[in-house]
Parts: C-alpha cells; structure tokens; sequence
C-alpha cells in the first residue's frame, strides 16, 4: 500500500510546487511616477490574483529604465512612446521591444509658460525650451508649426531639429534640455514644450494650463517595452491586458480629466 502511495505523493507535491511557482511569479516593472507608474499600481491587485506580483521601479528620466531593461535588471518598463523607443534603439543598438496588444493611452504634448497667457503674446527674440531628445525635440518642433509659430522644411518630420526650421518669423531662441527639468525651466523661458508626465508631476493642467496642446490623434501612444527575449512573456502579456481594461480606462478618465487620453 505504501509503494502505492508514494507515487501519488510525489505528483501532489510537484502540483503544490506548480501551483506555487505560479503563485510566487513577479514582475519588476519600470516606470515614471505620473502616470505611469500610478496606472501600474492601479492594476497591481487584479495581477496579485492571477498570480502575479508587480514590484514598480520609479524613473525621472527617459534612459535608465531602457538601459535597465535592456540589461534585464527590470522585466519590463512604461513610459515611453514608440517614436521614442526606435530611436533609442537606433542610436544604442538594443533590442527592446514593444509588447502586443498595442498602447495604453496617449499624453498629449503642450506648450506652458508663466510670463504669457496666449501664444500670439511671444515676443520676438522669446526664448523657448523644448526637450533635447531626438523624438520628442522633433513632436515640440511639429506642435509649434501646427500652429503657425514656425515652419518646419518637412511638417512630417518627427525628427525634425531646429536645424530643420525653414522660417522663424519671431526670431525665436531655441534652448534643447532634458525632459524632466523643463518645467523647473519655466521662470527662465518665455515657453516651454513638455511632456504630459512631467507636467502634471509639476502640477500643471494640460487642459487648463497649456497654451498649446495635441490633439487626441496623437501618434505618440505610450507602451510597455521589454527586452526582445521576453517579447512572448506570458505574465508580461498579463500586464498589458490588466492595462487596457474598462476600469482602466474609466481610472485615467476620472483621474486625469482629458490630461491623458485611453489609447485602447
């Protein structure tokens, strides 16, 4: 009877130490505060009961979470858009990928100042601030000549640089800073060109606060990146599902009131 259930035991206990594994899987994601890692948090508990156990990692800048996970110190990271992504991998030679399933929401570019109140105020020699990145100098520069402030060679052109300004009837200074001190910027610039997540980590509306601002067709959507190895993860594939669900989208409608847009 015991050489019976000894077998019995054994697969018992390789089940118990499946269903454990299972239960003990975590992901180390990460992200920037607002909203990014605001939204991960938000859906932590539904990943818990799948058996998933999210640890956020919060960033202030836009290269150490890729040169993070590139190097598989994270699983995976949220924060950026896909123009962003390919010139990071262009201009480093990684192999970050996006996850399936497509974006997560879209944070609409604008333009801040605390010296003017519309931008037909810009005074002629103004000095204007924009991120110093590649994609995002590029999305400032094509904001600007949407409306009418300057004319880019190519209004196609994500990459633009100011290089590229065919015509600056204003005789604009242009000033190229990273991202994330460009709201600390705005005492010292005339206008300032910032993303959404540093805005609002400023404390500042985009809808109310932004003389400028892109449309919800923006084609810089925000995604979760991984290392290209992981790209059919099954518990990564689990984190983007859980962030593009309904209470999600009804949490960034609620909380961000049009500052970040559902991109799903």
């Amino acid at each position: 009877m015991m050489k019976k259930l000894l077998p019995l035991v054994a697969a018992a206990a390789l089940s118990f130490a499946a269903v454990h594994a299972q239960a003990q899987t975590k992901l180390v994601v990460g992200a920037t505060p607002v909203p990014h890692a605001e939204l991960l948090n938000f859906v932590a508990p539904k990943l818990k009961e799948q058996g998933i156990e999210l640890e956020v990692k919060e960033f202030t800048d836009y290269v150490l979470p890729n040169t993070a996970t590139q190097e598989k110190q994270l699983d995976a990271n949220f924060f950026q858009h896909l123009p962003y992504l390919e010139s990071f991998n262009k201009d480093r030679k990684t192999q970050l990928v996006q996850l399936p399933k497509g974006g997560i929401h879209i944070e609409p570019f604008g333009a801040y100042s605390k010296k003017i109140k519309a931008i037909g105020e810009l005074k002629e020699g103004a000095i204007v601030a924009i991120p110093n990145d590649p994609t995002n100098s590029g999305r400032a520069l094509l904001l600007l000549d949407k409306h009418g402030v300057i004319k880019l060679k190519d209004s196609a052109n994500i990459t633009s640089t100011v290089a590229d300004i065919a015509e600056n009837p204003k005789k604009l200074q242009f000033r190229e800073l990273e991202a994330a001190i460009l709201p600390r910027a705005l005492d010292d610039v005339d206008l300032a060109l910032i993303n959404t997540n540093y805005a609002l980590e400023a404390k500042l509306v985009p809808a109310k606060d932004a003389l400028l601002i892109e449309g919800a067709d923006s084609p810089y959507v925000n995604i979760v990146v991984t290392h290209a190895d992981r790209a059919d993860d099954a518990a990564l594939q689990k984190l983007t599902d859980a962030l593009r669900t309904e209470q999600v989208r009804e949490f960034i409608n609620t909380k961000y009131k049009g500052a970040i847009v559902p991109a799903f």
